[in-house]
């Protein structure tokens, strides 16, 4: 039992915790979050995002680039069943050339790809400082 206690100690996810919750309460479904499943969620998104990471920084190793970019994650993200039959259509679409410019010179509108669906919010919002509204 103490070996347990020490174990569960020790880990520390990197992720804040107060964010992840956050993030989680964003469901209208969830009202509390027990703090075990609090540390699941941050330790599994950790371990999701760092493999991730691996994986497009694999695809960027094998077209010799230092830098990953969208194009190596979406890459890497096809590479993978099971992620990518839900991260795929959450990726933003590949910049278009325009007019003869490299895809990474080319700049949208944030929010100009499809609109979010009813009842949803783009995690850049959530992520945004507030603006305040004038009555």
């Amino acid at each position: 039992m103490a070996e347990e206690d020490d174990a569960a100690s020790t880990i520390r996810p990197d992720l804040p915790a107060g964010r992840v919750k956050r993030i989680m309460k964003l469901d209208r479904d969830i009202n509390k979050v027990n703090s075990e499943a609090l540390l699941l969620v941050t330790c599994s998104t950790q371990l999701f995002l760092e493999f991730l990471a691996e994986r497009s920084a694999q695809v960027a190793a094998e077209k010799k680039r230092k830098t990953v970019k969208l194009d190596q994650m979406r890459i890497a993200v096809k590479r993978h069943r099971p992620t990518s039959d839900f991260l795929l259509d959450s990726l933003p679409a590949p910049a278009q050339s325009v007019d003869g410019q490299s895809a990474e010179k080319v700049r949208s509108r944030p929010g100009a790809e499809k609109p979010a669906p009813a009842g949803t919010r783009r995690i850049d919002d959530f992520f945004g400082k507030p603006v305040s509204e004038v009555s």
